[in-house]
């Protein structure tokens, strides 16, 4: 019988925003967005790859979103339009979301299904999570529409940190919650929202 264990979790939290740190450190140094364009797309695919070949799977919500990065990316450089990957956040926040709400509207709880192996949480804290990882979602989804379509590619990119930032905080926010409700201890896996990345 194969004893393999599984890679430590934060490999694949580190293959999987490293395409978005990439582009934001090389955007924000050099001030060029088709260069730090070109990393998000190249960072993309070894990301695909790397996490391949360390789980021998590919887990959905990184695969969606950088499989999406690659097709946005590269039109972007293709067409020569920034706004082209600039989309790709709204898409990927406005789907999470949707896919909560709908979920939800639907008597399921895609959240709980994702997590429910790390918390033992009753269905109206499920619940309760799902919206407000949905809202927030949505939220974000928004402020990129304002942002990209007022200010320049550049404050986009800082403005996609600060994003980054307020994802690790919203996350962070929600454990008073999931100690309150949680009925197994195993607390410290904190719900991080899917990286939306780049």
């Amino acid at each position: 019988m194969s004893d393999r264990r599984a890679p430590p979790v934060w490999i694949r939290h580190a293959v999987d925003g490293a395409p978005a740190v990439a582009f934001l450190a090389v955007l924000l140094i050099t001030r060029n967005f088709a260069l730090a364009t070109w990393f998000v797309v190249g960072g993309s695919a070894l990301a695909l790859a790397v996490g391949l070949i360390v789980e021998r799977r590919l887990a959905p919500l990184p695969a969606f979103s950088g499989v999406l990065a690659l097709v946005f990316g590269g039109a972007s450089l293709l067409l020569h339009r920034a706004d082209i990957l600039q989309m790709k956040m709204t898409i990927v926040d406005g789907v999470l979301g949707a896919v909560l709400f709908g979920g939800l509207a639907l008597k399921k709880n895609p959240l709980k299904a994702l997590l429910g192996g790390a918390f033992d949480l009753p269905d109206s804290a499920w619940r309760t999570l799902a919206i407000r990882y949905g809202l927030f979602w949505w939220a974000c989804a928004v402020a990129n529409e304002v942002v990209r379509r007022t200010l320049s590619a550049v404050i986009w990119g800082e403005f996609r940190l600060a994003v980054m930032i307020a994802a690790v905080v919203f996350a962070l926010a929600q454990t008073p919650f999931l100690m309150r409700h949680n009925r197994i201890d195993r607390t410290n896996n904190i719900p991080e929202p899917p990286e939306s990345g780049l």
